[in-house]
């Protein structure tokens, strides 16, 4: 039997392309949610802003599993697994033996443990059940605090801006997205969101939680600021979740270690998803990815692995957004403090409100090492060639780079 946990995503993925490949055997998916595996991008995006339904975050249509014989095993959670007996057990009670065994259990939200944390009002996001609860919120208006400027954080704040709410944003860090776009490029979706209404409090955290009669009714800065909120979205990190695999002793360290093919230490024990951390043949060391597309693609190279093909998992790393007017595609991978030169192609001003039309590229020593498009289309195969390219050691003529009148993909030769 080929058991996969996690019914994600990553994991459905997975199911499907056993299938697809000619694995006819006993196939079974285990989640803890009680809802079919589902996408995430919608949560914070489409149907978070009211322009899709709930049914199009759907992997599968509910038939499809029944279709395929793959038993789907909804509200149960794994909470050991013996690899010695290859054996799985689910909430401490019943067992589940295996043959083949692929990890797609994700992460799980941060939390924040602070005076008035149970309030009525604060709410995270992760799941189906929390997005619609969440949404159901922003309908009402009313005043809105986002803790947390990431790509959550922001998104939440454009669908409640969409939604007419009063958004302030608090973050620990200079400016959105910091870490991840460094400040060049982070400054861009600060002036966004400020065009929108959009207000920041940045280089602070919260205090406490204010309340009345156990309903939220203010957050408090570190500097004793009060923000009246009737709402409060806390997007301060997701963390994998690796506590299966650590009930049997593998190899974890911010992630569970697997090589280039998604497997793990243990022959029959495989990992793909946000809970992965492999070792990638583009970048040349272990990195673990957060993203949809992650899961999108990594699911299927672990059935394949698991079905003993030759796997060598070198996808670019590839994420995108859609903020109010923006939309923006980004590939590659830079750590924090990673490059020494953003070159831009395009202004990336917003002027008058308008959003602006641009790319930008992460260089190192005149090597691309990441590209993102905003609201310019069609670029992806080109940026990713160029992010290949400066992998392999190949730099680029960076002032060429920043002409729009030089062809992309003679960049990358």
């Amino acid at each position: 039997m080929y058991l996969i946990i996690g019914a994600s995503l990553a994991g459905a993925k997975a199911a499907q392309t056993l299938r697809e490949e000619g694995y006819a055997g006993r196939l079974v998916l285990v989640g803890e949610e009680i809802v079919r595996p589902y996408e995430r991008p919608p949560l914070s995006k489409g149907y978070m802003n009211g322009k899709e339904p709930r049914e199009k975050a759907f992997v599968h249509d509910a038939g499809w599993y029944e279709e395929h014989d793959v038993e789907l095993i909804l509200g149960r959670r794994a909470t050991h697994l013996d690899t010695l007996n290859h054996a799985v057990t689910l909430d401490g009670v019943d067992q589940l033996r295996y043959d083949k065994l692929l990890l797609a259990t994700g992460s799980r939200v941060r939390t924040l443990d602070l005076p008035g944390a149970d309030a009525h009002g604060i709410r995270y996001l992760r799941t189906m059940d929390e997005a619609e609860a969440l949404l159901a919120g922003l309908r009402t208006g009313g005043n809105v605090v986002v803790v947390g400027a990431g790509w959550i954080g922001l998104e939440v704040a454009a669908a409640a801006r969409e939604h007419g709410c009063t958004v302030t944003v608090v973050e620990m860090a200079p400016l959105p997205l910091h870490n991840v776009l460094g400040h060049e490029v982070a400054a861009v979706f600060r002036d966004l969101h400020e065009a929108h209404g959009v207000r920041f409090h940045f280089e602070t955290g919260l205090r406490e939680f204010g309340t009345a009669g156990g309903q939220l009714s203010n957050v408090v800065l570190d500097d004793g600021t009060e923000i009246p909120a009737d709402l409060a979205v806390l997007g301060v990190g997701i963390r994998p979740s690796t506590e299966l695999a650590e009930t049997a002793g593998l190899a974890v360290d911010d992630g569970v270690l697997t090589d280039a093919s998604l497997r793990t230490a243990d022959p029959d024990v495989y990992a793909c998803g946000d809970v992965a951390r492999f070792l990638s043949p583009l970048v040349g060391e272990r990195i673990r990815v957060e993203h949809w597309s992650n899961a999108l693609n990594g699911g299927p190279a672990a059935a394949r692995s698991m079905l003993g093909q030759p796997v060598s998992y070198d996808r670019v790393p590839y994420f995108f957004t859609d903020q109010y007017d923006l939309g923006m595609e980004y590939a590659g991978w830079v750590p924090p403090g990673g490059y020494d030169r953003v070159v831009f192609r395009g202004d990336p001003s917003i002027v008058d409100g308008k959003t602006p039309e641009f790319l930008a590229f992460w260089t190192k020593e005149g090597r691309v090492l990441a590209g993102m498009n905003v609201n310019i289309w069609d670029v992806q195969e080109q940026l990713q060639a160029l992010v290949r390219a400066g992998y392999a050691g190949r730099t680029a003529d960076l002032d060429r780079l920043a002409d729009p009148s030089v062809p992309l993909d003679s960049l990358a030769a």
